[in-house]
């Protein structure tokens, strides 16, 4: 009997994205095959493709951490899901593609009023801000909250999410106009750091409570004189450098948190408590309109390779989305 097959996207390192023939997947107990609608675009996404970011055990070696699409089969264990459901899911890998797995837990329902397209840009950074703003972080309303690349797709789910918390938000961004976005999303004030001093605008505002920073090394200095007491410093990414050197004395006196997390090498344990925690508590903020994912680019699964020129370009505001079906 042949197998069945599927198109994907595969990367090879210094290569173009090319779109090719696999085998289609098949559920193992407590998983779910999806038939992607859209696929997300993340920055691991880039750097696994560069052959710094190997997929955990078990996982895809294709691309892809966040789907939207229809659910086609379940698992033999699998009881919160059906075929027919529309749902997007967070992905050890494997979302450029016509179908994909996920584990039962990391799925949630496709929250109203979303499109696919929308949906898709939802698991991996709203899981992410959720887990390290609002669980680590405990980012409380009132509290002054502080994101670095507030008009990246992490950066304008952060606003949102947090201005919605009822937090005092502000944001940095590399351009005027990136900075006027971020405001319009919910930021009291957002700093071009090419111009201002971004330490010396937070300082004059009071500082911040939590900041989350994927920016790394040149800004870890800066981050400690900001926060204020009890101030909470939360590091999901560094792309400008992992390796920090930093006087103590300030953490001790100022009783700071230093915390950073990834989230793909989780259990699926965890990532369906955390997928349970934004069910309950964001889908709420999309029904009442008060967070919307912002889509920078719609792309055909085709081009796959375009979307990331897009991405590693810095152009974008938001989320940049594959096209998989209509």
């Amino acid at each position: 009997m042949s197998k069945a097959i599927m198109q994907a996207v595969k990367s090879v390192v210094g290569q173009p994205l090319i779109l090719a023939e696999i085998e289609k997947p098949s559920p193992g107990p407590h998983q779910i095959l999806i038939r992607v609608g859209a696929a997300g675009v993340n920055r691991p996404d880039l750097i696994q493709r560069a052959g710094r970011y190997p997929p955990p055990p078990g996982a895809p070696e294709t691309l892809g951490l966040e789907v939207a699409g229809t659910i086609e089969a379940v698992g033999a264990d699998v009881r919160q899901w059906k075929p027919g459901d529309k749902v997007c899911a967070l992905l050890p890998g494997g979302g450029y593609a016509e179908y994909a797995l996920a584990h039962a837990g990391s799925a949630m329902p496709i929250p109203e009023p979303l499109s696919m397209a929308e949906a898709a840009g939802l698991p991996e950074t709203v899981l992410t801000v959720w887990n390290n703003v609002f669980e680590i972080g405990r980012l409380k309303a009132g509290e002054t909250f502080l994101v670095h690349g507030g008009a990246s797709g992490i950066g304008t789910t952060a606003i949102q999410m947090a201005a919605a918390w009822g937090a005092k938000v502000y944001a940095t961004a590399g351009t005027d106009e990136k900075c006027r976005l971020c405001e319009k999303l919910g930021a009291v004030k957002a700093i071009n750091y090419k111009t201002e001093d971004f330490e010396a605008v937070m300082r004059a505002e009071g500082g911040a409570d939590v900041i989350l920073d994927m920016v790394g090394a040149p800004y870890f200095d800066k981050n400690l004189t900001i926060l204020k007491d009890l101030g909470r410093l939360c590091y999901i990414a560094f792309l400008q450098g992992s390796k920090v050197e930093g006087d103590l004395t300030r953490l001790m006196l100022k009783r700071l948190t230093v915390t950073g997390s990834t989230l793909r090498i989780r259990t699926d344990g965890y990532k369906a408590k955390l997928a349970e925690g934004v069910v309950t508590h964001v889908w709420p903020m999309i029904k009442q309109g008060r967070f919307r994912p912002l889509i920078d680019r719609v792309f055909p699964l085709t081009e796959a390779d375009a979307a990331h020129a897009r991405m590693d370009s810095g152009d974008h505001a938001g989320k940049i989305i594959l096209q998989v079906a209509p």
